[in-house]
């Protein structure tokens, strides 16, 4: 039987980690069809079948996910060894993939992508932003920025100088409608705009009240899976949402929304950049840290 070529190992960890012939297909850049093509084969060769596919829904066979475990390292040590030629480049160059929390998005990455990309055009950027605590090694990412209680302790984490600070907020013509809460109690009275995670569960909303944290389970009758969803029914006048205070400062500026409970705000919580421990530091994600110290982004020395 004929070796497994490199393309071939890659079209196959490219598909178990999307879980999606589409996904992986435009993850490497060619067509679904010849993606398939090339699954199909390799299967046919090997005489067993690694993934089931429905219409709907990819998954790995006994088989394919004891090969996705035996080829991932190895694929990784072949990229860290192209990777280690780039220091003989005059710029480093290549794909640089994170997962960014989508409130990050806004705070960490907009402001830098454009000025980041000018200094080095030959990175290739690739941003996905999820709500979803997302595997960077399974998922092949370089990195990613989350709140540092959601990271996993096996991760180097380098904090964000940037605290996301939570702010309650709602449309004027809502509080003159329902009044305007005072104490964490008059939250049972009002229409809270939720966020649901991936997980299935809400994500609980926070304040500081005698200097201590507390965590309020809230109610309401709508129910979105983004902050921008969540502001979009802030600002249509649906209730009340609790939201970053970056997200919010331009529309409560404009007095679009309307900022309550002020006293009660807590302390924001620490982003952080993280990567695999395990992994020698890319060139092309070495390069980015280096451009978020220099834009003062980073603060303090990375931890594991």
């Amino acid at each position: 039987m004929r070796k497994l070529g490199l393309t071939e190992m890659n079209a196959f960890v490219a598909v178990a980690q999307h879980l999606s012939f589409a996904k992986a297909a435009g993850h490497l850049g060619i067509s679904r069809p010849s993606l398939s093509e090339t699954i199909r084969g390799l299967e046919d060769r090997l005489g067993v079948r690694l993934l089931n596919r429905t219409t709907r829904s990819v998954s790995l066979t006994q088989a394919g996910d004891r090969l996705l475990r035996r080829l991932q390292p190895i694929l990784d040590d072949i990229s860290g060894a192209l990777d280690s030629i780039n220091s003989f480049r005059d710029k480093p160059a290549g794909l640089l993939r994170l997962t960014v929390a989508p409130p990050a998005v806004k705070m960490v990455i907009e402001p830098v992508m454009g000025p980041f990309l000018a200094a080095y055009p030959d990175i290739q950027l690739e941003i996905s932003s999820d709500g979803a605590i997302v595997d960077i090694v399974r998922q092949n990412f370089n990195a990613g920025i989350r709140i540092g209680t959601k990271i996993d302790r096996d991760m180097i984490a380098i904090p964000l100088s940037q605290a996301a600070v939570p702010v309650l907020v709602a449309s004027p013509a809502y509080l003159k409608r329902r009044g305007t809460p005072q104490r964490i109690e008059d939250l049972t009275a009002h229409n809270c705009i939720r966020i649901r995670l991936p997980s299935g569960a809400f994500i609980p909303w926070h304040f500081l009240r005698d200097g201590k944290a507390v965590e309020v389970a809230v109610e309401g009758a709508f129910v979105g899976n983004t902050s921008e969803l969540q502001l979009t029914a802030a600002l249509e006048g649906i209730g009340l949402a609790q939201v970053l205070e970056d997200e919010a400062t331009e529309l409560i500026a404009r007095k679009k929304l309307v900022r309550v409970m002020q006293p009660l705000e807590r302390a924001g919580a620490e982003f952080s950049l993280y990567y695999p421990s395990r992994r020698q530091v890319p060139l092309v994600l070495q390069s980015f840290i280096d451009f978020l110290r220099k834009e003062r982004l980073l603060v303090g020395a990375r931890r594991a």
